[in-house]
């Protein structure tokens, strides 16, 4: 009986490595790990930008550090030995990072989604008109075998008969007579 554990402990680990190395090699996961790789980079970009350039311009109004506004609202908030005494609440950190969200989503809207959702539609668009190119066609194209047919019809002269349907039958010989087959061979 250890044999058969021995097997299914074998055959279980050797399932769950292919189901891990099957749910490493879908799109979805490369994708995933390539979009947070850019995603940490592009915020070390945004954050430059809130201190290199926005936080420069708000200390022209004021100080030169955004997240050093802070309010005291209880004691004197007074630096002793390295701490605050008091209670202070630091709304300059919220207004950095309130301003690094929207700056990082501008960004993203603006140079990203948007471009990309315009491309799409032109896509969707050049697709459409495909579509409506190939219906067109294929209307022709039967508007075209339907004129074939009539012309053909015509060389038959009078004596073809029609069959069921209205569509005219006849052996292929143009003469209106039979040659002794059945129409349903």
């Amino acid at each position: 009986m250890t044999r058969a554990k021995g097997t299914s402990v074998a055959e279980k680990n050797e399932s769950l490595l292919g189901g891990f190395k099957a749910f490493l090699m879908r799109g979805n996961v490369i994708d995933l790990a390539v979009a947070v790789v850019i995603g940490a980079a592009f915020t070390n970009i945004v954050n430059s930008v809130v201190k290199g350039l926005i936080n420069p311009v708000v200390g022209a109004f004021g100080t030169k550090d955004l997240e050093s506004y802070s309010s005291c609202i209880k004691g004197t908030c007074a630096l002793v030995n390295g701490e605050v005494q008091g209670v202070q609440l630091q709304w300059g950190l919220v207004l950095s990072a309130v301003l690094s969200f929207l700056i990082t989503a501008g960004v993203v809207y603006f140079l990203m989604v948007l471009p990309m959702a315009k491309i799409l539609a032109k896509r969707a668009a050049h697709d459409k008109a495909k579509e409506g190119i190939a219906e067109t066609m294929e209307i022709s194209e039967l508007e075209v075998l339907k004129e074939i047919r009539d012309h053909l019809v015509a060389q038959r002269g009078p004596l073809a008969t029609t069959g069921a349907g209205g569509t005219p039958s006849s052996n292929g010989s143009g003469s209106g007579t039979t040659s002794g087959t059945h129409p349903t061979s």
